[in-house]
């Protein structure tokens, strides 16, 4: 019985965030909800050489033929570790898509 007060009560408070995020941005339709800042929270980061792969949602063989291919792909260099920034990753890959579709 006392657990079932404690499920309510906690059910009460995650509603009573979310309702009052909603409230915040109500007079403001552009603006990001919790959920959203979350969820580009990662965009800014550094990405290593063995998880490029995941990013690009290749095989991760296909991955380090990229980076044999494309010695232009942006790429930082850290005490030997090859690190790629995400975003600009996602928009170099996005821009190589581009250029092969008109050939």
């Amino acid at each position: 019985m006392e657990l079932d007060f404690f499920w309510l009560a906690a059910g009460l408070a995650v509603a009573a965030y979310f309702i009052g995020d909603g409230l915040k941005n109500f007079k403001n339709p552009n603006g990001k909800s919790m959920v959203e800042v979350w969820s580009g929270y990662g965009d800014m980061g550094l990405v290593h050489e063995k998880y490029v792969h995941d990013i690009l949602g290749i095989d991760q063989k296909d991955a380090q033929q990229l980076t044999k291919d494309h010695p232009d792909i942006p790429h930082i260099v850290i005490n030997s570790n090859v690190y790629y920034p995400k975003k600009r990753l996602l928009e170099w890959v996005e821009e190589i898509g581009k250029e092969r579709s008109k050939i």
